[in-house]
């Protein structure tokens, strides 16, 4: 991991955020554990942080709290549509304590920029299709995308951040520590 990039967010003023750093592995993993119930999700980040063919240096992003703390979590890491590289947002966590405040939005923003900045043309998400939207995402089924397993289509969403590259339709690869 790099050092941190702070990144100026006009729509909060309440979230730092940046670049996670390796001093942040141990809060992490207790925010994404709280965030689902669950300890999956955190240990899914710790398999990805280990897969050198998965892991997106410089796309792990935190948002602080007023307090320091991590209020939230967000990570894009490398999947591909058939074939063809693309990135994958998952898992992205907020501390329950801090739900509806707006960190979540900010990490997610941030991280998407960071994708763009680095190249990224897309990315894929499995979520909410009441939340992504917000962000850009749309039905990846209208680019021809679907998952390799069952879950419904409209909660696999995408977004092109790279206009001038073409979208290649086909199947969603998620890296192995996904299990899927």
């Amino acid at each position: 991991m790099t050092d941190p990039v702070a990144h100026p967010l006009p729509h909060s003023t309440a979230w730092r955020v940046r670049q996670e750093t390796s001093a942040d592995t141990a809060e992490v993993y207790a925010v994404t554990a709280a965030a689902f119930g669950r300890a999956e999700e955190a240990d899914l980040v710790d398999a990805l942080r280990a897969d050198p063919g998965a892991w997106l240096p410089g796309l792990s992003y935190v948002a602080e709290a007023p307090d320091g703390t991590i209020a939230a979590y967000a990570l894009i890491t490398r999947c591909h549509v058939d074939d063809t590289p693309a990135a994958a947002l998952a898992p992205v966590a907020v501390r329950p304590d801090l739900h509806r405040r707006g960190a979540g939005s900010a990490v997610v923003r941030a991280v998407l920029e960071a994708a763009r900045a680095r190249g990224e043309a897309l990315v894929l998400v499995l979520g909410h299709p009441g939340y992504y939207p917000r962000f850009g995402f749309g039905p990846a089924a209208e680019h021809g995308i679907r998952a390799g397993f069952d879950v419904p289509s409209e909660h696999l969403m995408a977004l092109v951040l790279d206009d001038s590259v073409p979208v290649t339709p086909g199947t969603l690869r998620y890296p192995a520590a996904f299990g899927v």
